[in-house]
């Protein structure tokens, strides 16, 4: 039974590619900033797939907070810590890149054999249009969770005037 490729798939299929290919980067290339600048992109590609399912809040969460923040905190450590300059100590003979490629094909292998065959014999699964849309989350945030919402937010507020009352004490 021979389904045929709908446009959604083939963009997933798009994204998901290159999403994967700009992973095997952040572990194959040896520069560090190379390989955080592959996760940048790896993270915008996700976000990406996160929108075409219709989880706007996810994909805009997923560029603020992760590419946003902690991907600029992450090279601005790469810098401070120079880990762009060359090697200094290198090793001869090393088996672990050959036995992490085994490895690798052969759980690419099982997934593909128990995860992504079987999905494609799927017609299509939906969720509700509001479902991940950032107007439900806000309303069930603010009726459902409010006190461990309230709660998160006094305790950020608590650590931002400590912080700063500890930076103010050392200077």
């Amino acid at each position: 039974m021979n389904l045929p490729v709908t446009g959604e798939q083939l963009t997933f299929m798009a994204l998901a590619g290159i999403a994967a290919l700009m992973a095997v980067g952040v572990v194959v290339l040896n520069n560090p900033v190379r390989s955080a600048m592959c996760l940048v992109v790896n993270f915008f590609f996700l976000a990406f797939i996160y929108f075409t399912l219709n989880a706007q809040l996810l994909g805009i969460s997923q560029i603020l907070v992760y590419t946003g923040a902690i991907m600029v905190l992450f090279l601005f450590v790469v810098m401070l810590l120079n880990l762009g300059g060359k090697q200094i100590f290198k090793e001869r003979r090393d088996f672990k890149p050959i036995l992490g490629m085994v490895v690798g094909v052969s759980l690419f292998g099982m997934i593909s054999s128990q995860l992504i065959l079987p999905m494609l014999k799927v017609d299509q699964i939906r969720a509700d249009n509001a479902y991940g849309a950032p107007q439900s989350i806000g309303k069930t945030l603010f009726t459902n969770y409010v006190w461990p919402f309230e709660i998160a937010s006094v305790l950020l507020l608590v650590g931002i005037v400590g912080s700063i009352l500890l930076a103010k004490r050392r200077v």
